[in-house]
């Protein structure tokens, strides 16, 4: 038997954040089971990206890893342009502006996935506390009084005094345990792919809302690059995937009114469903869920792994917090893994997913097809909220995740 305190099953971004952030609070010992290998990044963009937001760059600030993704590739973008395709209003968001009422150097960085995660796992590898097990995957686990059991099929079995999931949308530890989810389908894929762009990105996250759904483009680490994220229903996106490549580019710089030029695919195309996911409980006795094993959300505003970082820098705060209490169960063994005194990050966090799910449920129902009347006036009120500094100043600070309760970690002086 392999004994631990805390069993994190995922070591995709969230599952690391949560290692290191326990290991910099804590002297418990992690054991991390994934066999996902860490993908060596080759000259090409990674088709797959995360837009990071300020709260958690601070996070990877702490943990000491924001240096270890700067020293290989990153984007910074200082504006921001949305505009609606069916109608006439826009918003666009600038650094300038912000930085009168934020201290922050960016709006936000595009990077790519496999840059964090190879980050955060080179970071955990050097940490002795932390052990990884990437042979097998895990067959069962069964949840004692005081220890959760966790076994393989060949490897001895682990003991830990917590179970984690982080292990995606379609977490096996959540179904093993029978937590319930509420989801509802999106009736949306997403296609997302690299484009090269003539014009430029010009350092902007670019973003307009089509009558099917929205483009995002987001602009990467060379200058003519962008990573692009097309979320529209599952017919067109199965359309736009069989498209001949320049037939493809074509469609795609008339949906972004050419405003980056003439774009060109220069990768593969990839599409995947977008549900909405919400785990009736993220803590259950000696188990926890973070990220997208407790939630997920439609893209459109680039916050779901914030959201899930967010997570596991609070669920890593709180159990720092039971553990520096010293609180004793009956039978002698530290009791910070119950569910009653996990239930702090239970509250917390539901409530901040909730939120976030409905924020993008709104959004995306705001700009479903409407009759002409309703865009004239959606048309209208962005307009007019494009030339209030203050609502604006609003909207960016929750874009930069500076809203609710933040976990110690994501914290920065605000002016």
């Amino acid at each position: 038997m392999q004994k631990f305190d805390i069993l994190i099953v995922g070591g995709g971004m969230v599952g690391l954040t949560l290692a290191l952030s326990i290991r910099k609070q804590t002297t418990l010992t992690v054991a991390i089971v994934d066999t996902n290998p860490i993908a060596e990044l080759s000259n090409e963009p990674e088709v797959r990206v995360s837009a990071i937001n300020s709260a958690s760059k601070q996070i990877f600030d702490n943990l000491d890893v924001w240096s270890l993704i700067s020293e290989q590739r990153l984007q910074p973008y200082q504006h921001m342009h949305i505009w609606d395709k069916a109608g006439y209003g826009k918003i666009d968001f600038d650094l300038a502006q912000v930085q009168q009422s934020i201290a922050t150097e960016q709006l936000g960085f595009i990077i790519e996935n496999n840059v964090i995660r190879n980050a955060l796992w080179q970071q955990a590898q050097n940490d002795q506390g932390i052990r990884f097990f990437t042979q097998e995957l895990l067959t069962n686990i069964a949840v004692g009084d005081s220890e959760v059991f966790a076994s393989f099929t060949q490897q001895a079995p682990i003991m830990a005094k917590l179970l984690v999931g982080a292990d995606g949308a379609n977490s096996w530890v959540r179904k093993q345990l029978d937590m319930p989810m509420t989801f509802r389908d999106y009736d949306h894929h997403a296609l997302v792919a690299t484009v090269k762009c003539p014009q430029g990105h010009q350092n902007t996250a670019w973003q307009v809302f089509l009558p099917t759904g929205p483009l995002a483009l987001l602009p990467l680490f060379e200058d003519d690059l962008c990573s692009i994220v097309w979320s529209t229903s599952p017919q067109e996106a199965e359309r736009l995937s069989a498209l001949p490549a320049e037939q493809f580019a074509k469609e795609l710089t008339a949906a972004s009114d050419g405003k980056l030029g003439n774009v060109e695919l220069v990768s593969e195309r990839f599409t995947f469903p977008l549900t909405m996911r919400f785990a009736q409980d993220f803590v259950k006795e000696r188990v926890a869920l973070v990220g997208d094993a407790a939630h997920t959300i439609h893209p459109l505003a680039g916050q779901g792994v914030n959201l899930g970082l967010l997570d596991a820098a609070a669920l890593a705060q709180v159990i720092a917090d039971k553990v520096s209490e010293q609180s004793l169960s009956q039978d002698g063994n530290l009791a910070w893994a119950s569910s009653k005194n996990l239930n702090h990050y239970n509250r917390w966090r539901k409530s901040e997913a909730s939120e976030m799910i409905a924020a993008m449920e709104s959004i995306k129902q705001l700009f479903t097809p409407q009759s002409a009347a309703p865009k004239i006036l959606r048309g209208i009120g962005m307009s007019v909220l494009n030339k209030l500094t203050p609502a604006k100043n609003i909207l960016i600070k929750q874009a930069l995740g500076y809203k609710g309760q933040l976990p110690e970690l994501a914290k920065q002086p605000l002016d």
